[in-house]
């Protein structure tokens, strides 16, 4: 009988948990959803009105770059750099503590960033806004510090689905791009809910998603699996290249010996040169490449590369913005010019590119491959699984995201803890490397014949 009761009083607390978070998580994805909706129609605005200017108006590079800077550094220096990173810094670091202010000061900066030519992306700045959202939500509601930080991670994934259009991987990416080797399942379906929700409430309110693809990929190709697991050690390295290239710029601007307000006079102009030389396509949020290298058109060899490094001069010269449309932009770009150097579709090999460089870059294999099945059908799913996972594991422990918390890693080669006991991803030191395997292997084998001596 008290077995019968016990059991009773689980159920009964599961199903008020279940009401409690169904609650939370559709409150979190309207709320979210109607803001994004709002910053994703803004966005769209403020990138036609430049549009309709003459040439001259890449000139406005370098007073929105200033504008930027300035206008994040006085008003809310925690909104500074791409959103995502701050978002799982404040998850891990501060309790999920997020100044509500960050969410006007990033929508602004981003907006003019990206409307006057910043290589940068909208998709961080929106996970950025909805855990702001959702932190202040969970002031008003009294929660405690493990109910706030779910709820944050609510609003991770809601704005991740608003943005994406694709409420799975906005709702897995929510989650599995906090830590790396491990998922927490407990808020997977509140993310889901909320992911759903906003991704609907933003499409009911106008706001424009990542255009339809179609993908013919064969549904029994045996060849294709071999090709699959070569391209994913492929875009492993492009996402290793992709990295280093953002951490590098990033350290040489903070190490110049020149006042801040020259940073982005200096990064406006590189940016000027570079769609001077290459052309525009660089600038801005840059989807027309990517929607051109999937329908399988021409796309410059070196497009990816000059992607990565618009990208990261734009946000380390002041720049506000997220770094995952430029991602997607070096994955496309990247399979691109993978297919054409092996004679495959390059329709087929752009779309594994972007999830392969995606899932690299950021460690979020399963939402990556997720990602592909929504945006380009179900028949990719075994083959994007396969670039995803070898990509995912070529990168080594870099990341994007400095702040990821690594829960079981990669390989034990490179396990190394930070002075709070947590393994985080450290950028460049954590990387990948043969040569470092190769030396660990050979130290452990020297110590074997020193003991036995």
């Amino acid at each position: 009988m008290k077995m019968d009761t016990k059991m009773v009083r689980d159920e009964l607390w599961l199903l008020s948990s279940l009401l409690k978070w169904s609650f939370f998580s559709i409150m979190a994805g309207v709320i979210v959803g109607a803001v994004t909706a709002g910053f994703l129609i803004s966005l769209d605005w403020a990138i036609e009105y430049v549009s309709s200017f003459s040439s001259w108006r890449y000139l406005l590079i370098f007073p929105a770059l200033l504008f930027s800077l300035y206008f994040v550094r006085i008003l809310a220096p925690e909104a500074a750099g791409h959103g995502t990173e701050k978002v799982i810094d404040a998850v891990h670091r501060r309790a999920g503590i997020i100044d509500i202010k960050v969410v006007p000061v990033k929508l602004i900066a981003t907006i003019v960033t990206i409307a006057a030519g910043g290589s940068a992306g909208k998709e961080g700045p929106c996970a950025q806004i909805g855990a702001g959202l959702m932190y202040g939500l969970s002031k008003i509601f009294r929660l405690d510090e493990s109910d706030r930080k779910k709820l944050v991670i609510c609003g991770i994934s809601a704005g991740f689905s608003a943005v994406f259009g694709t409420p799975i991987t906005g709702a897995v990416f929510g989650v599995e791009v906090l830590f790396v080797g491990q998922m927490f399942y407990d808020v997977l379906l509140p993310s889901f809910i909320s992911g759903i929700v906003s991704c609907f409430t933003a499409a009911y309110l106008g706001a424009g998603h990542l255009p339809e693809f179609t993908v013919n990929v064969p549904l029994l190709a045996p060849g294709l699996i071999g090709w699959s697991l070569f391209a994913g050690v492929f875009f492993g390295t492009v996402s290793v290249f992709h990295i280093e290239c953002l951490h590098a710029v990033d350290k040489k601007f903070k190490s110049l010996k020149i006042p801040d307000w020259q940073k982005p006079l200096l990064g406006g102009t590189i940016l000027l040169a570079i769609s001077a030389v290459f052309g525009s396509r660089y600038l801005g949020l840059g989807m027309a490449t990517v929607d051109e290298a999937i329908r399988g058109g021409n796309v410059p060899i070196a497009a990816f590369a000059l992607k990565s490094f618009a990208m990261a001069v734009t946000l380390s010269c002041g720049g506000s913005g997220g770094v995952l449309t430029p991602t997607l932009f070096v994955g496309a770009a990247a399979g691109s010019l993978f297919g054409n150097i092996f004679g495959l579709d390059p329709s087929v090999s752009s779309a594994l590119g972007l999830a392969g460089v995606l899932a690299g870059s950021t460690n979020t294999p399963i939402a990556s491959t997720i990602l592909a099945m929504e945006l380009f059908g179900a028949p990719i799913a075994p083959f994007a699984g396969l670039v995803c996972a070898v990509s995912y594991v070529v990168a080594g422990h870099r990341s994007l995201y400095p702040s990821q918390v690594m829960l079981r890693p990669k390989a034990r080669t490179f396990v190394r803890r930070s002075v709070d006991g947590k393994t985080r991803i450290t950028g460049r030191f954590e990387g990948f490397s043969y040569g470092r395997v190769i030396r660990f292997h050979l130290e452990k084998i020297l110590n074997r014949i020193i003991k036995r001596k």
